[in-house]
Order: structure tokens, then sequence, then C-alpha cells
């Protein structure tokens, strides 16, 4: 079975600060957009920023190995290099984690990298990978 592009649609507050964020920062390709929205290429998947006048607000935080991660969230799981790649680009570009990168659940199945940050809507996103990625759904 091949995996099918997941699609995501989501709030931000201002289209052109979108633009910076996930086409010049994170590298997504832009697809179609209109005034008011644009697709972004998010590592093969759809995601659309559609602009409101007010992003919603968080629904609080989950205690995941240590630390309180941001719900909701979305992410993608990438290859470890990829992972330490966009993790340096994120620190030299001066992002603001909410969850700095590390690895979590050391020695325990399931063992990850993971990151995590938010757009400049507040949107939290998390980057994650995984030395094999037979590990995704471990127990």
């Amino acid at each position: 079975m091949s995996l099918r592009p997941f699609h995501l649609a989501f709030p931000v507050c201002d289209i052109a600060e979108a633009r910076s964020f996930y086409g010049d920062l994170l590298g997504c390709r832009e697809g179609r957009s209109a005034a008011d929205w644009v697709d972004f290429d998010f590592y093969g998947h759809q995601i659309v920023a559609h602009r409101v006048e007010r992003a919603r607000s968080d629904a609080g935080g989950s205690a995941v190995d240590g630390h309180d991660v941001p719900v909701p969230h979305f992410g993608v799981v990438l290859e470890m290099a990829d992972w330490q790649a966009l993790a340096d680009r994120l620190t030299a570009a001066g992002t603001r984690f909410e969850i700095e990168p590390h690895v979590r659940f050391k020695g325990e199945p399931g063992e990850q990298a993971t990151m995590f940050f938010r757009d400049p809507s507040g949107n939290a996103i998390e980057m994650k990978a995984f030395a094999s990625l037979e590990s995704l759904f471990a127990t």
C-alpha cells in the first residue's frame, strides 16, 4: 500500500507571513493561491493556509516524555539527515522552539528525534525522525 498525501487547512493571520515562513524558511513549494489562501507542498502533503482575522487559541498541552507538547499540532516524519538539516536551519534563523530539537524515548521503542515550533500565526508544528521508520508505531 502506498502512502496517500494528507490535506490540512489551517488558519493564518497574514498570507505574506505564511509565504515567508512555509516557503522561504521551511522550503515548501507554493501551489495554487488566491488573495486569502495559499497551498504549500509540505513534504509531499497539501497544506493550505487560510487567512482569518484571528487564529484560534491552543487547546493546551499534553505531557509527553517530560515535555508539555502543544495541542493541536501537525508535522511530518522526516529522514534523520533531513530532520537535522531542518533543525540546523531553524536554529540558524533564530527560531523560537516550543520544545528544542532533541531525542525522546531514548533507548525505548519509538525512540525519535523531535522538535516543536510555531508559525507566525501560532500554529504548532512538530517535525520528527526515526533512526528506522519501522519504529514509527512501535509499542
